[in-house]
């Protein structure tokens, strides 16, 4: 069984300052978070900014500079910058940093969906910053577009020339491989690829086990041996679904943008918390852990020294 990578995503755009003190909203939280996460055993750090006066999410460059380069010198970790953004945002709003900065990665979001979080909002009666409560309501009218346009536009841009960056695939639900296979039959990216089995989020295929084993019959069927895979289950599936996976010999992603807890009901303390408790649980059943090199020489990449930060 080739070795299991562990990718850590540490603050992403679900998420508000509210909702726990360890999710990282500042500059320098989100570094020393991605710092101690890579030290934990993450080969790869999924990264999304934060405005740094009231934790919102963010997609300016400017924001971004603020960590990238500290993290870059302090580990050798693959860093995987959003295109996602936040689900209210246009994709022109959302690939700058990534064409700024030219990582080794990024991810890329393989189909339009609802992308609902005000459910969360009733968990609250006061927040920490003005813009939470909308910010979350609202979300019941999002539409979180990601068009076969927005797709290629997203393709094109950074999947050659200069920047040569290899994707994450993100896929909340069946149809995103579909959608995957046709953009690939047309050589808008090339094999193998790197799928993200996106489970749990509102609008998206549910996080449970006969899903997960649906949809990796389905990527067989289309992708053969084409391609790796990763899996993160949103909420209380997180540890759950990343053990499955490691045992069918996918990979796996932890992390505060994924879920706020270590162990339920109880609030995780930091990334670094949640790295070592799924690589504790993925060695203690015979998966191998990846080192960073380890990871770029199973996906592809192109290293480290051709970033831009």
């Amino acid at each position: 069984m080739p070795k299991t990578i562990i990718t850590c995503a540490i603050t992403g755009a679900i998420h508000t300052p509210t909702m726990s003190d360890a999710l990282p909203v500042t500059p320098d939280s989100i570094a020393e978070q991605a710092i101690a996460a890579a030290e934990a055993g993450a080969a790869i750090l999924h990264l999304h900014a934060r405005n740094p006066d009231n934790g919102a999410p963010s997609v300016a460059p400017e924001d971004f500079e603020l960590f990238l380069p500290r993290i870059k010198q302090a580990t050798n970790a693959i860093v995987n910058i959003t295109t996602g953004g936040s689900p209210t945002m246009t994709v022109e709003q959302r690939i700058p940093a990534a064409l700024r900065y030219s990582p080794e990665m990024c991810s890329i979001n393989m189909g339009s969906m609802n992308f609902a979080l005000h459910p969360l909002a009733d968990r609250y009666d006061d927040w920490k910053e003005d813009w939470e409560e909308g910010y979350l309501r609202g979300s019941e009218a999002n539409i979180f577009r990601n068009t076969f346009a927005d797709i290629r536009m997203v393709a094109e841009a950074l999947g050659g020339d200069p920047h040569n960056a290899k994707f994450e695939h993100e896929c909340y639900d069946v149809g995103h491989l579909y959608n995957l296979k046709f953009c690939l039959d047309r050589g808008m990216f090339k094999a193998p690829i790197f799928l993200q089995f996106v489970m749990g989020v509102l609008g998206g295929i549910s996080a449970e086990i006969d899903n997960l084993l649906f949809m990796k019959r389905t990527a067989d069927k289309l992708f053969g041996d084409q391609y790796q895979w990763s899996v993160l289950g949103a909420g209380s599936q997180q540890m759950k679904l990343a053990a499955v996976a490691a045992q069918l010999g996918g990979h796996v992603r932890v992390g505060l943008e994924d879920s706020l807890y270590i162990s339920r009901g109880e609030l995780a303390t930091s990334n670094a918390q949640q790295v070592e408790k799924i690589r504790k649980i993925l060695e203690l059943q015979g998966n191998d852990v990846a080192t960073p090199d380890e990871a770029r020489d199973i996906l592809g990449l192109k290293g480290g020294d051709r970033v831009n930060f």
